[in-house]
């Protein structure tokens, strides 16, 4: 085990100068920094926090604690969602839930945290750059800070995420390194064709390679140039959740991608594979509502959405559509108000998996998401069936499902 080497501002945080929270927020960083072996710490210039999404009382009560203490985030602090929509709190069914759920979010914005309960930071103002190291938590955040902006960040759990914010250090181990960013495996999506420029591919890749993959490191050949950064984000999540994805390289398209990979395992897929990932996500034929924004809808998929639904006929089912509160500022007006005139629920803070917004009586519920599809039957016990946005439009109009 290596020595741990602290810096004299580091050692006088460890040691009350910056008050008792600080202090206990130092001894947890470093702790973990122990764990990890790390040689030291090291400086960031922004957190990302998920312990404001409420798991019982010890969620309360560690917040409740630094607050008392006096601890303030020293760096600029984004949060994650919630586990209720305090725009909207009549959306939750399990008020006991939203009012610990409200608590719990109020402690992490008096710690100084800016309210976004967004699981997607990367869709605000003053995102990472390339080389910044930061300290998110959210596993689709965290893939994505790592490969599309190629900022560097480690899978932190809650309470290490504001513990990071408050002292402005995470151990300099994991994904911090550059040794620990090299690629692992190669996967050759060349023979997916065409079908690599339609939206539903990345959901399903990402998804059949988190399962190969684990907390591997995936290098992606193949994918088009002008791959979007949504097909992006779908891809990353999928695979952090069925997997353990942290960063992923796609040749010709992440800043951090390796020119040279001739020593890695390769692995080929083909469409085949994918049509049996989507048969595995895709448990009903039936449709009771749906729910798409997962994570957090960005202004372009909600434009999207908008436009199609401006012409044809009406919903037939409920539809969700989950997004950020600075997208719905942005969307304020003729956007919204066709979402909401069509039918759509807007929910923001929270998501549709993780808060009980949806009726327990519909058990088939149609999404885009990967991320969504994987979690949700075991969540809030319904079955799930992955579509592209226009399929699950159609469906929702047809009020059964519709496949192209």
């Amino acid at each position: 085990m290596q020595t741990l080497h602290l810096t004299a501002e580091e050692e006088a945080m460890l040691g009350g100068r910056d008050g008792d929270g600080v202090a206990l927020a130092m001894r947890v960083i470093i702790g973990q920094a122990r764990i990890s072996d790390a040689p030291r710490l090291v400086e960031i210039t922004s957190a990302h926090v998920d312990s404001c999404l409420y798991h019982g009382q010890v969620s309360l009560d560690f917040a409740h604690r630094l607050v008392e203490l006096g601890a303030r985030v020293r760096v600029p602090t984004t949060l994650n969602v919630g586990s209720t929509d305090l725009i909207h709190p009549i959306l939750v069914r399990d008020q006991e839930l939203a009012a610990a759920g409200r608590e719990l979010m109020s402690a992490y914005v008096e710690l100084g945290c800016t309210p976004t309960f967004t699981c997607a930071p990367y869709q605000l103002p003053n995102r990472p750059g390339l080389g910044e190291h930061v300290a998110w938590a959210e596993s689709n955040a965290i893939v994505f800070a790592n490969s599309v902006l190629g900022a560097r960040t480690d899978r932190y759990g809650d309470f290490l995420d504001v513990c990071a914010a408050i002292t402005g250090r995470a151990p300099y181990a994991g994904l911090q390194t550059t040794e620990a960013r090299r690629g692992t495996v190669v996967f050759d999506c060349r023979p997916l064709g065409d079908f690599l420029h339609s939206e539903l591919a990345y959901p399903l890749l990402g998804h059949h390679i988190g399962s190969v993959v684990g907390a591997g490191i995936p290098v992606l050949v193949g994918i088009p140039a002008q791959v979007s950064e949504d097909d992006l984000k779908a891809f990353g999540a999928a695979a952090a959740s069925a997997g353990g994805v942290a960063l992923f390289h796609a040749v010709g398209v992440t800043p951090e991608a390796p020119r040279e990979f001739a020593d890695l395992p390769v692995h080929e897929v083909d469409l085949d594979t994918l049509h049996r990932v989507r048969r595995e996500l895709s448990t009903t034929g039936k449709l009771d509502a749906v729910s798409v924004g997962t994570p957090h809808a960005s202004y372009a998929e909600c434009v999207r959405l908008a436009e199609l639904l401006k012409d044809g006929p009406p919903l037939k089912v409920p539809f969700y559509l989950s997004t950020n509160r600075h997208t719905r500022e942005r969307l304020k007006g003729s956007e919204l108000d066709l979402l909401e005139n069509a039918g759509v629920t807007v929910v923001v803070d929270t998501c549709t998996y993780v808060t009980a917004i949806l009726s327990p009586d519909w058990k088939n519920v149609m999404t885009n998401s990967g991320k969504w599809a994987h979690y949700a039957p075991g969540n809030i016990n319904v079955n799930a069936v992955l579509g592209s946005l226009a399929e699950c439009v159609a469906s929702a109009r047809a009020g059964q499902v519709v496949l192209e």
